[in-house]
């Protein structure tokens, strides 16, 4: 089963669209690492573990390559994309390299990172789209989700989404 390593929007996102049980019907499995699970996702969901999300470490190595990314890319990234990535948000970026999967990521500049890291990325819109062709929820479903979501101050690309999601009628 394919392994994906997520940050905390993705969760956020899933939270705020009600699909939190949906996605751990999807048959792959989510990791992600467990300081970052500690400090921003527990407090608000410990049910997660139950669900099956993998709380995962990161290996020193990898941790030491976390440490490294802010100082070769911040500077470069630009504020158009929002915030820069957050020490746990290179921290999940570091797993996805460590385990060798995708990365789950919302946040543009760490996709920017993500790609020149060589690390594979997908986004909310990606994981609406499994559901849909896992027939866990139908378009016209996700895109109510897109509109919770949209209520929820969410940066999505709200057109493309739209668009993404109409081409699967």
């Amino acid at each position: 089963m394919r392994l994906l390593i997520s940050d905390a929007n993705i969760l956020i996102d899933m939270e705020s669209g009600a699909l939190m049980e949906t996605l751990f019907r999807l048959p792959m499995q989510f990791g992600i690492p467990d300081l970052l699970y500690y400090e921003e996702i527990e407090p608000g969901s410990p049910e997660l573990e139950a669900l099956g999300l993998q709380i995962m470490e990161v290996r020193g190595d990898f941790v030491a390559y976390a440490q490294q990314l802010p100082g070769r890319y911040n500077h470069q990234l630009p504020a158009r994309h929002g915030a820069k990535p957050s020490h746990n948000d290179y921290l999940a970026l570091a797993l996805a390299k460590q385990e060798d999967c995708t990365l789950l990521t919302g946040d543009t500049n760490l996709r920017l990172v993500a790609d020149s890291e060589q690390v594979a990325v997908m986004g909310t819109i990606g994981l609406l789209c499994a559901m849909i062709e896992h027939q866990l929820l139908t378009v016209d479903a996700a895109l109510l989700v897109l509109d919770r979501m949209k209520s929820g101050k969410r940066r999505l690309p709200w057109p493309e989404a739209e668009r993404i999601l109409n081409a699967l009628r």
